[in-house]
């Protein structure tokens, strides 16, 4: 099985990345050059939507660790969301990922994101 990867940029700075098939060693290449192609700077909130996302292996977790340090040393977010059961039993398994980054829905996801602006205009 393949991925496909459909990208939908917004204008207030946030990239949703939708990922659908398997995420393994045949396909992390793509994803991590579609990801690399992608302005932290312009768009510093990248969410990995992983709704139909039904495999991911070691070669697809190290794809998403490194678009997250990279995108993080850029002073970005990368965030994941809507996690199928398969995929979030390996993330738990492992503990790659901190709780704050991955989010059940895109209204958990929406939730927060709407915090973290409301905290941003606070502070200014």
């Amino acid at each position: 099985m393949s991925l496909d990867i459909e990208i939908y940029k917004s204008e207030n700075g946030r990239c949703q990345i939708e990922l659908n098939g398997r995420l393994d060693t045949h396909t992390s290449q793509k994803l991590e050059t579609c990801l690399a192609g992608l302005d932290v700077g312009e768009l510093p909130i990248q969410i990995l939507d992983m709704q139909n996302l039904n495999y991911i292996s070691s070669a697809g977790l190290r794809c998403i660790f490194k678009a997250k340090k990279v995108v993080v040393a850029a002073g970005g977010r990368l965030l994941l969301v809507n996690l199928q059961p398969p995929v979030k039993k390996v993330l738990d398994i492992i503990k790659a990922l901190p709780t704050y980054a991955v989010f059940a829905s895109n209204a958990e996801l929406d939730e927060y994101l709407d915090k973290m602006q409301k905290q941003g205009a606070a502070g200014h």
